[in-house]
């Protein structure tokens, strides 16, 4: 047999963030595992909200048990939730959610899908959520992905009503359910027919819990015991389940790996009612293609025969089949990637360097190898379509070389999601055919055609970033693909006191060489620029410079957006840079717009050391930064150890009572703080776990209570403390133009000691006063607090940086 390996190296004209990871190479019992799923056809579609929501043990008993295709849509990816790992909030958090369900995907062998809709945060019913999401575009992409996956069933992870939970996990049935049927109708939605035919599942079941003390089980539901072994793998499905729901690490969901039975319950929504089974009705073999006796003849012999000690004997077999079932439904991917895995042939194409700027040609390193045993007759040859340049590959020998590609009409490797501003309740996706991915389709790839006798197997790989760290060893990144120059400011939201001027800083990078231009901000209406704009000249690539701008509002100005343009080469850019690294997900960059808000506000400080102590991350110390406080990052020794009275206030960040294992070893010496007259402020923390039972000097509880309406109306219920007075005065005007929510994890249960000082609450429900709560403890003051003041400062609101500065102020 003869194998002929022919590599092109293609452009798409589709700017993307490229996928980093490496080719997976099957071990001997991954390719028993593919070989056996050959047999198998039908899919089943898992859907819920947000990253976290999905059944991992479901998934993975679905895909690797049943061997059917699994997916799961989440309807959002999570950006309106809280951090565990680091500050990101918003879209980066999305980011990072993102690449987390892609890795928990990779683990329990599920795909991966979204729609356009936004996590906005909490949402307390299913109607508030479809008015900010446009609840008919987000059924259109629900419907898509159904037409497009052509699940035989499809699973909720949460009922229609408020068993739910949560706003957007009953929205997520309620979509689901009406996509069911929208999906089979031609008249929904027609304008995807031109792409994808109507689909109707066989029925759509909710897949019932047991947790949060709430049981909705009950032994007359469809049951399946999902706690099966899988030798070939070596691990349950309890096992595999806890590896990949431990890859949601921003949320904490560490899991520890179940063993043994475990029943998943299911209850009928709507299609053919089953009654011993979900499955019930459904034909998941071969013979759902008719005349494929002879295919499933083949693949069972396939199986019989297949050599764990040496998969290379099932190649010419696994051809056959590929010629076989040429232009039939089959799971044509799969039969490739174990083709190619018999055969034990790796393949891939990696940039020589990290980043590029627009039409630079990139440095390309193509390898491969071909490991089948000897006496396993294999002449490759590789080709570049481009150059023609050709080498033939002795077995097991490994081949490299180096060449260069053009990148002309790529666009930055931008998220598709994120390549245009979007609204609060969705994301701007203008190509239907990228709508439900989880990633941007591959952009600047090696399209590699592998010949092995008279057959052919093509197969894309994106062009990747390698290199060896001395400590990780190798690693795989996405190629990045840069605008020439990038600007990028410190924070998101710049406040003005008054009239004051403040210093803009902004950091320039060039992403090649010999990059001048100009810089130029923009500002709105009233507020000034100094210099108005700025000449730079960057030599080498990847060259930073720091320039300053000072800013000044003058009269009566409006708040707005201060957006850079970067001038090169008679171009407009409006680039910034961010880069999230963390080492369990590849590395994210991205180029955000950009803008930031200014705002002016009138504040008065009192006070000007404050110590912080990190909870689970928060950009609050950079936002009282910027008023003018000396804010000190505390660590747990230094709180033990150290002298704290020198500080005017101390803060806890958000969560520190959920995070921190040395918060008990802290909390005498803070207590000790607020006796001998400091003030210490405690930011939200969840209701559990929590390290401590007593946060405060006095008795209180955590309870899950909060307003999620941004604009929810705020009563002062005692307008004379001298909290709501000094140095500030906090009037109605101060809770306005709020973002995403009033506060989360209010307090209960509170001792008389502590005064309340707002009341407040969403649309049909009663006041809520545990939204802020203050106790005088010895000389000092002790405040704890539920309002988000974590997402507000960043935005640059401006009442709640008045309230938050009165609150760590004691007039002397």
């Amino acid at each position: 047999m003869k194998l002929r390996l022919c590599l092109l190296l293609l452009t798409v004209l589709v700017p993307s963030l490229i996928k980093a990871q490496n080719m997976q190479q099957l071990n001997a019992a991954e390719i028993k595992q593919g070989l056996e799923g050959l047999n198998v056809v039908g899919s089943v579609l898992y859907v819920a909200a947000h990253p976290d929501d999905e059944n991992t043990r479901l998934l993975g008993y679905l895909a690797k048990e049943k061997k059917v295709r699994a997916g799961y849509l989440s309807l959002t990816r999570g950006d309106g939730g809280q951090n565990l790992i680091g500050n990101e909030q918003a879209e980066l958090l999305g980011l990072i959610r993102t690449q987390e369900l892609l890795a928990a995907r990779r683990t329990d062998g599920a795909e991966q899908f979204f729609t356009r809709a936004n996590d906005f945060g909490f949402s307390k019913n299913s109607d508030e959520s479809f008015k900010i999401w446009d609840k008919q575009k987000i059924l259109a992409d629900v419907v898509w992905v159904i037409r497009k996956f052509q699940p035989d069933v499809i699973i909720t992870r949460f009922p229609e009503d408020a068993r739910a939970g949560h706003g957007h996990h009953s929205g997520s049935a309620i979509l689901a359910h009406e996509a069911f049927s929208a999906a089979a109708d031609p008249k929904r939605f027609p304008e995807q027919l031109a792409f994808v035919k109507p689909w109707q599942a066989k029925r759509i079941l909710w897949n019932t819990f047991n947790f949060g003390g709430n049981n909705t089980t009950s032994e007359d539901q469809l049951k399946i015991d999902v706690g099966g072994y899988n030798a070939l793998l070596g691990k349950s499905y309890g096992e595999i389940a806890a590896e990949s729901r431990s890859n949601h690490r921003s949320q904490g969901f560490g899991s520890s790996r179940q063993r043994g039975s475990a029943i998943e319950y299911f209850s009928y929504v709507a299609g053919e009612k089953a009654t011993k089974d979900i499955f019930d009705g459904i034909d998941f073999t071969l013979n759902r293609t008719p005349g494929s006796g002879e295919i499933q003849r083949l693949v069972s012999e396939i199986n019989a025969e297949y050599d764990v000690a040496d998969p290379s004997k099932s190649v010419i077999k696994l051809l056959k089949l590929k010629q076989l079932v040429k232009g039939k439904p089959f799971k044509h991917d799969l039969l490739d990637a174990l083709i190619l895995a018999c055969a034990g042939i790796w393949f891939e194409s990696a940039a020589v360097n990290s980043s590029y700027a627009l039409n630079e040609p990139v440095n390309v390193r193509i390898q491969a190898i071909a490991r089948a045993r000897q006496g396993f007759s294999l002449k490759i040859s590789i080709e570049e379509i481009n150059s023609k340049a050709s080498f033939d590959l002795p077995l097991n020998q490994f081949v490299s070389q180096d060449k260069t590609i053009s990148t002309s009409g790529f666009g930055i490797t931008q998220p598709y999601w994120l390549e245009k501003k979007h609204t609060l309740g969705s994301y701007v996706v203008d190509s239907l055919s990228k709508i439900g991915l989880a990633e941007n389709p591959i952009g600047l790839n090696g399209l590699f055609r592998i010949k092995i006798g008279d057959q052919v197997i093509e197969k894309k790989r994106a062009v990747v970033y390698k290199y060896t760290d001395q400590v990780r060893g190798e690693i795989y990144q996405p190629l990045i693909i840069a605008p020439p120059v990038t600007s990028t400011m410190t924070e998101k939201a710049f406040v003005f006191n008054n009239n004051e001027p403040k210093k803009i800083l902004v950091q320039l990078k060039s992403f090649k060489d010999n990059a001048a231009g100009l810089l130029k901000p923009e500002l709105p209406a009233g507020w000034k620029a100094s210099p108005e704009s700025l000449n730079f000249s960057l030599s080498k690539k990847g060259e930073e410079e720091s320039v300053e701008f000072t800013i000044t509002p003058s009269g009566d100005v409006k708040s707005g957006n201060l957006i850079l343009n970067v001038v090169v080469d008679g171009k407009t850019y409006h680039q910034g840079l961010h880069v999230i690294d963390y080492e369990h997900i590849p590395t994210q960059t991205l180029f955000p717009f950009a803008e930031a808000r200014v705002d002016k506000v009138d504040l008065k400080l009192a006070g000007k050391r404050i110590g912080y102590i990190a909870g689970a991350g928060d950009l609050v110390p950079e936002s009282l930064k910027q008023i003018g406080y000396d804010v000190v990052n505390l660590t747990a020794e230094q709180v033990i150890n150290s002298d704290l009275s020198g500080f005017d206030a101390i803060v806890a960040g958000v969560r520190l009572y959920n995070v921190s294992e040395q918060v008990k070893s802290m909390q005498p010496k803070l207590m000790k703080y607020v006796n001998d007259g400091g003030t210490f402020l405690v930011q939200y923390n969840v209701n559990g776990p929590l390290k401590l039972d007593n946060l405060g000097p006095y008795p209180f509880g955590v309870s899950r209570d909060r307003v999620t309406e941004e604009d929810a109306k705020v009563t002062i219920l005692n307008p004379s403390d001298p909290v709501l007075n000094y140095p500030n005065k906090i009037t109605d005007k101060d809770f306005e133009g709020w973002v995403q929510e009033r506060g989360l994890y209010f307090v209960t249960d509170i001792d008389q000691k502590y005064r309340t000082l707002l009341s407040m609450h969403d649309n049909g429900e009663s006041d809520k006063t545990g939204s802020l709560i203050i106790a005088n403890y010895g000389k000092g003051r002790f405040v704890y607090t539920g309002l988000s003041f974590f997402r507000q400062l960043p935005a640059g609101v401006p009442g709640a940086y008045r309230l938050f500065v009165n609150l760590i102020s004691v007039k002397k």
